[in-house]
């Protein structure tokens, strides 16, 4: 399967038979294959004048030739480098585009995460220079704006190095493309991950258990790392507490700069509320913040959520935004996701319940199955719903760091094993957020 690089590859070594290697050379010299679209070829050349000239000279030689390559009718598309620009934020990272550092709200939760998000994307752009904060991991429960970290970044560096090569991929999208390659042939995943100059790759948690998706990832990172290529990833916990990514992945993860985000105070919380109402062409009175912001505690996605209603109700049925009509418009919010870290001994008592097994049961040496079972979910949800450490866990349980992993490791392969235990977590978690 042709790749743009190769099939500019092909086509020039085909015109250079042709025309000669001193007249191709001295146009294809600094011209760059970006992407296959469609029935095109783009490539990006310096200058207008470089573009003209290729336009003029080459269009109807090189058609010819990558029809004859590709066994279909396809046709160059030169661009200069402003147009290439132009082109690359248009089909790349549309996505991106709301998301930058200039509207992420910085409080004491994240400021460190911001700082080191900035330095990444602000880095000179140079293979002879050592990147301090490589690989960049940042990690944290959901919703808190590691995702908008990434996409500022992407947004930066592509500003400041128009002609680099940016891929961004969740992890989840990173496994079908391994799965794809494995099917069709791993060269074109490899050429499209390994010659990034920025690689995004967000929840890495998600890899799990599957060995082949760890082993492409792997290869890949030492690839971009020894190249001094910037990776950055997220994930909602430390490489550490990822019990289902193999101990030499933890590794490489931790070999640059970890940095977490945590649930915002409530002076940023009240910031995200107002700014994320301007942002929709309202300005929320100051007491309806103060109110979203109390209300809401532990996720920026549902804080946005609720001040997007809230707007709705004043642009679409003409309601006057005060304080009642808000606190009926966002009861729903506030009763299916409160915001709060449930306490330990809450997740415990209700783990109890469901699996009909007594706490101190729980909290003892047994080794009987049920015991066991319901042991491991507490841990599972004791770092999920209630947002603790490894060790913090452990001397709740009264058990050791190693003792939590494990138990971790094999909760997850259950669920991915046994839907039905999968469920019955999903229920539990319901219950516990209803409390």
């Amino acid at each position: 399967m042709q790749t743009p690089d190769s099939l500019l590859d092909a086509a020039v070594q085909i015109l250079t038979e042709q025309e000669g290697e001193l007249v191709v050379s001295t146009f294809f010299r600094n011209a760059r294959a970006l992407a296959i679209k469609d029935d095109s070829l783009i490539i990006s050349v310096p200058t207008e004048m470089e573009r003209n000239l290729m336009r003029e000279k080459f269009t109807t030689k090189v058609s010819i030739i990558l029809t004859d390559i590709a066994g279909k009718l396809m046709h160059p598309h030169f661009l200069s480098k402003s147009e290439a620009y132009d082109w690359k934020r248009a089909n790349t990272t549309s996505t991106f585009s709301s998301y930058t550092f200039k509207n992420f709200i910085v409080g004491a939760s994240n400021r460190f995460a911001h700082a080191a998000a900035t330095a990444v994307a602000e880095a000179p752009f140079d293979l002879s220079c050592e990147r301090l904060y490589n690989p960049l991991f940042i990690h944290g429960p959901s919703g808190l704006g590691k995702t908008h970290l990434l996409y500022a970044i992407a947004n930066r560096f592509m500003e400041r190095y128009p002609d680099s090569s940016i891929v961004y991929i969740k992890s989840e999208d990173f496994l079908n493309d391994v799965v794809a390659g494995i099917k069709t042939g791993l060269y074109e995943f490899r050429h499209k991950y390994r010659s990034a100059d920025l690689f995004l790759v967000d929840d890495v948690q998600f890899f799990g258990g599957k060995e082949f998706v760890q082993e492409e990832f792997f290869h890949t990172f030492n690839s971009l790392y020894e190249a001094r290529k910037q990776i950055v990833v997220t994930a909602d916990r430390p490489p550490k507490e990822i019990a289902t990514l193999t101990d030499r992945i933890q590794t490489r993860l931790e070999m640059g700069l970890l940095v977490d985000v945590k649930s915002p105070d409530l002076e940023t919380r009240i910031a995200l509320v107002d700014e994320k109402s301007r942002q929709l062409g309202v300005t929320l009175p100051e007491k309806v913040c103060e109110y979203i912001a109390d209300s809401i505690t532990n996720n920026v996605r549902e804080l946005e959520g609720a001040v997007k209603k809230i707007v709705a109700l004043k642009t679409i049925m003409g309601l006057e935004i005060t304080l009642p009509v808000v606190k009926e418009a966002i009861a729903d919010i506030i009763k299916e996701r409160p915001g709060l870290h449930p306490t330990p001994q809450l997740i415990l008592d209700n783990v109890s319940e469901f699996y009909r097994v007594p706490a101190d049961r729980i909290l003892s040496t047994s080794r009987e199955k049920d015991v066991i079972n319901a042991r491991q979910v507490a841990c599972l949800l004791l770092r999920d719903m209630g947002n603790m450490s490894l060790i913090q866990i452990g001397r709740f349980l009264n058990r050791d760091h190693t003792t939590i992993m494990n138990s971790l490791e094999q909760i997850q392969k259950k669920m991915l094993q046994y839907p039905e235990i999968a469920a019955g977590i999903a229920d539990l978690r319901k219950n516990i957020e209803s409390k």
